[in-house]
């Protein structure tokens, strides 16, 4: 598949949609960085500029977010799932190192599952394996009325007192500012796209014991999306698995507390035993 390349952004057609990413860093084993919604790929500039001195490191726009467009097909955590593998093959990378937050993780549990052979290791950041409970599915479809009745800065506004740590939103304003920017900045069709293809994901749960890579599971203490509890879950069914929490970090871990985050992975990949293969 084609590969343009155009002021540092690359992007490249998986048969629908433009899938724009970074791609930077040289490496054995590609990192692939999966962001949350409703972020794009910026979102990992702390850990991109972290690990490409000694790694080759991408991220990546899912389809409708940052600068990718988002094709004609329905929004699910499925489709989402197999853009990832297309995307690896177009970039013909056979196995990766890869790390989801949030949705992000939602998407990795689900190629996993169908593509174990393709992943040398996992990171599941601020993340979580249930499906949407009833009442969780009614506040998405809340937000899909008001977003289309209002647009996007009051769904925004409740989105980022929700998603970081109340330290955070005291004194971390310009990222605040920032993501809260990222979020107006996505098509409000993409936004509540999304939100129906996360009320309608199926639980990951019952296949955690198949999963048989190392894995790093990070969670931030406050998180009160996808809370610590849930990351424990996680920890007691994936076999080769390790759990941090981060203090003074909410949903978006990697972007509050960058610096011991990035000390985690930095743990994380010394360890593994085909670092270097």
């Amino acid at each position: 598949m084609k590969i343009s390349n155009k002021n540092e952004s690359k992007s490249t057609h998986l048969k629908g949609p433009k899938i724009s990413f970074e791609d930077v860093g040289k490496g054995a084993i590609p990192f692939i960085f999966i962001h949350g919604f409703p972020f794009d790929k910026t979102s990992w500039q702390p850990q991109m500029d972290f690990l490409k001195s000694e790694n080759r490191v991408i991220a990546y726009d899912i389809r409708g977010f940052g600068s990718s467009t988002a094709g004609r097909m329905k929004k699910s955590m499925q489709l989402f799932g197999t853009d990832l593998i297309k995307f690896m093959d177009a970039l013909s990378i056979e196995k990766a190192i890869v790390c989801g937050l949030s949705m992000g993780g939602y998407i990795l549990l689900n190629a996993v599952e169908r593509y174990p052979d393709r992943f040398e290791a996992i990171i599941l950041s601020d993340t979580q394996c249930i499906a949407d409970s009833e009442e969780a599915k009614v506040k998405r479809n809340k937000a899909i009325l008001q977003i289309k009745a209002e647009g996007l800065t009051s769904f925004a506004d409740g989105f980022i007192n929700n998603i970081f740590c109340q330290e955070s939103l005291d004194n971390k304003k310009d990222l605040v500012e920032k993501v809260r920017n990222m979020i107006l900045a996505t098509s409000p069709a993409t936004v509540t796209g999304t939100l129906t293809a996360l009320a309608q994901r199926s639980e990951m749960c019952t296949s955690l014991n198949k999963i048989l890579i190392p894995t790093l599971i990070i969670c931030g203490k406050k998180d009160k999306v996808t809370p610590p509890s849930q990351a424990e879950f996680l920890q007691s069914k994936i076999a080769y698995s390790t759990l941090q929490i981060i203090e003074k970090a909410g949903h978006l871990s990697n972007l509050e507390q960058p610096e011991e985050f990035n000390k985690h992975l930095a743990a994380f990949i010394a360890a593994l035993p085909n670092k270097n293969s």
